[in-house]
Formats: C-alpha cells, structure tokens, sequence
C-alpha cells in the first residue's frame, strides 16, 4: 500500500507542487546511511536505506507540463523511478547527471538546501560540490534552494493519505482508552512508567512503530507542584482522585500521530470526574477553538499564534500554543504555530504560510486555578487536524470529555 501511496504523490502530487514553486528541474543526491529526510519519504516500501549513492532527477515542461521521475543509479528506485544510468557506457555517474541535466535545459535546478527547515536542508557538502564542480558554469548559475517545495512535498497530504490518517488516529486514541482503563491501570499499584511501557509494548504487538518514547504524567490535589513538568512523573503510582495525561504517537504506512489526552482516577464514592475538573477540560477545548478559528489560507504560523494568544486571553484564559506541523514526519515541515518557550512567534518557521490539505498536531495548554485544590493544573491537549479547502476539521475528532477509570456504562464503548 505504500507503493500506492507513493504513486499517487509522484505522479499526481509532485507536478502540481513543482509548477505552484515554479521549479522546473529538483535533484536529490544521497548515499546510504546518510538519506536525505525528503527521500526518506520516498524510499521504496522494500526499502530501509538508499544504496550507494542514490540520484533522483524530476522534472517537468513549462509549456507541455510534462512530467519526468528517473533515477541516475545502479538501480531502479523501486517500481515508480526508474534507472537511466548505463555504467557500461557512462562509467562516471556526475557525469551521466550532468548529461541528464544538460539534455533537460532546466530554468532552475532545485537542490535540499535550508536555513530554516532542517527536513528541506538533507544536501551535504560533498554533494553539493561534486553537483557544482561537474555542471557547465552556466548551469551552476541555474542551482537555487529548493525550500519551498522540499517544504510542500513533506507536509501536502493527497485524499488517498488522509483516508489512511483517519484510520491511524483512531488506534492511537483505542491504544490511550486501553492503556487509561482497568486493564492496564490499578489505582494504588500501577505506576505511570508501568503505563508508558505497556504502551510500548502495545505498539509492539500490534505490528507498529512509535516515533518518539511516550510519556505519563499526573496532577493530584495533595501536590504543590505541577506533576506533569517535575521529572519525577516515571515513579509516580497512580492514585483515586488523579488527574492522569498521556504524550503518544505512532508510526504507519510513513505517517505519525501525535496525541495528548486526560483521564481522571474515580474515587470510591464518585461516578464522574469533578465538576472542576470537567470545567477546566472544556477550558482547554476553548483554547483550541481560538486557535483553528485562526486558520487562513496564506496567514504564517507567528501571525495565527499570536492572534489565537491574544483572543483566548481576552476571554479570561491562560493559554500556551506550540502546534506543529504533522505527517510524514511527527514534528514536520510547514507553519510552526509556537514553541512551549516561544510564545511570542518562531522566526524562520513561524513566518511560513498556512497552505490547505495539511495536518497540524493542535498541541496546547491552559492553566487553570482550580480552588479545591488550591493551586493550578494545566490542561495539556494534542489532536490531529486537517486544514483543507473547506476549512478545518479534526482528523478523527477531539477529547471533550475526560475518560475515566473506571469507566462509567455511558463510556464502556470508548
């Protein structure tokens, strides 16, 4: 199926990309060991690694808007690139590039070269001089950063892709309803790095990958410092009355979720979560709706930060937004909306456009006084969002209700 996937985004996707960038000609060079982030992307499924030095050449006509994908290397990139490079006739492969290049009389030739975005900047300097030594001076005149388009190609999503995303979200959301339920939780034995390893396994067993090591927190009344943010969260054992908070992502079929979700430990006497607490949740829910209201079409990541910051506040909130970009990649390419300690916008990053048919991880926090337990608590969100045509929409929903353990009968089903 990633065959599929990868095909799809070479032949319908690509073109499209290149013609909006107004790049005619894009070279990627790298070697095994050392992939390039942007051709890790498209390695073929059978693939682990590039093999030897690995060449990929598209291009395509201004004018007939023909559409050329090939591989200068010993071989075939997979089923969708083929290989051109004859060695038998054309011993030196920067030559037989060269060669390619020139019988192309590409406008500009668009390299992976990045001051801000280190998923578009994968060219090393040993490329890039073999590159520029071996073409004609008037050709090296032709080399431009390829930036915008590296960009465009990791974070544009095809409809094929958001069908499987929708699918990726809710296993990550079933993995955190099972690891915050009495299957895997004890309150008073259970320590929350108990939790993070079952999750691990999980992953594990069900054929998966986790691009990044989970994390389980917890915030109680008896604890005057926030739980989520004191290092000590690993040896914490879950207790009735916590407020319990997950950090978790997968990896399938090339694309990454990145999830952050709340569950509240019942005490023996009680059948929901505190009404404080439910409150402080939809406070949350209130931070992300000024955030994705914020979402327009050409509008920078500093620009939507700084707008939705200045909206929750006036509504009484205290917010922190650091959402990021997701997809082929967890933390990936295209607008940076905040860093936890950038609250005031993200230069480089930051300033890039919102683009429809991307996915963010709506990543954020309000802190929240809650009285009872004289001291505040921060409410940590992260949920999958696709920003289209249409506007916006959660990949696969949002957590308006805290989950709880034990489950009540109303929420058996989740």
């Amino acid at each position: 199926f990633i065959n599929k996937l990868q095909k799809d985004r070479f032949n319908n996707l690509l073109p499209d990309l290149m013609d909006k960038t107004d790049i005619d000609m894009w070279v990627l060079i790298t070697r095994e060991y050392n992939e390039d982030p942007i051709i890790k992307t498209m390695l073929p499924p059978t693939w682990l690694n590039a093999r030897r030095t690995t060449i990929l050449v598209f291009s395509i006509d201004k004018k007939t808007k023909e559409f050329d994908a090939v591989a200068i290397a010993r071989y075939a990139f997979g089923d969708n690139i083929p290989s051109i490079w004859n060695k038998e006739e054309q011993p030196n492969q920067w030559e037989a590039l060269k060669e390619y290049i020139i019988s192309k009389n590409p406008k500009k030739i668009g390299i992976n070269t990045s001051s801000h975005e280190s998923l578009a900047d994968g060219l090393s300097k040993y490329h890039y001089d073999q590159l520029y030594d071996v073409l004609p001076s008037n050709y090296r005149k032709k080399l431009v950063s390829a930036e915008d388009l590296a960009i465009a190609w990791i974070e544009t999503r095809t409809d094929l892709e958001m069908t499987i995303f929708t699918q990726l979200v809710e296993i990550s959301s079933s993995i955190i309803r099972e690891a915050f339920s009495t299957k895997v939780i004890t309150p008073g034995i259970t320590t929350t790095d108990d939790v993070v390893w079952w999750m691990r396994e999980k992953v594990l067993d069900l054929g998966l990958d986790t691009w990044f090591h989970p994390s389980v927190d917890v915030q109680r009344e008896d604890n005057s410092d926030l739980y989520g943010f004191d290092g000590l969260s690993k040896s914490d054992i879950i207790q009735p009355g916590d407020l319990i908070h997950c950090d978790f992502g997968i990896t399938y079929l090339r694309l990454n979720t990145d999830c952050q979700e709340l569950a509240y430990v019942l005490q023996p006497n009680e059948n929901d979560a505190p009404i404080y607490l439910r409150k402080a949740l939809f406070k949350g829910n209130q931070v992300q709706d000024f955030l994705t209201n914020n979402f327009e079409v050409g509008r920078s990541g500093n620009a939507i930060l700084l707008q939705s910051l200045n909206d929750a506040r006036n509504a009484g909130l205290k917010p922190s937004i650091y959402t990021h970009p997701l997809g082929s990649y967890g933390h990936s390419s295209g607008p940076t909306i905040g860093m936890w300690d950038a609250q005031g916008g993200v230069p480089g990053n930051g300033d890039y456009p919102l683009y429809p048919n991307t996915v963010y991880a709506i990543e954020l926090n309000t802190t929240v006084v809650i009285p009872e337990w004289q001291r505040e608590i921060r409410i940590m969100l992260e949920e999958a969002g696709y920003f289209g045509e249409k506007g916006f929409r959660y990949v696969n929903g949002r957590q308006t209700q805290l989950l709880l353990i034990p489950r009540k009968k109303q929420q058996l089903g989740n």
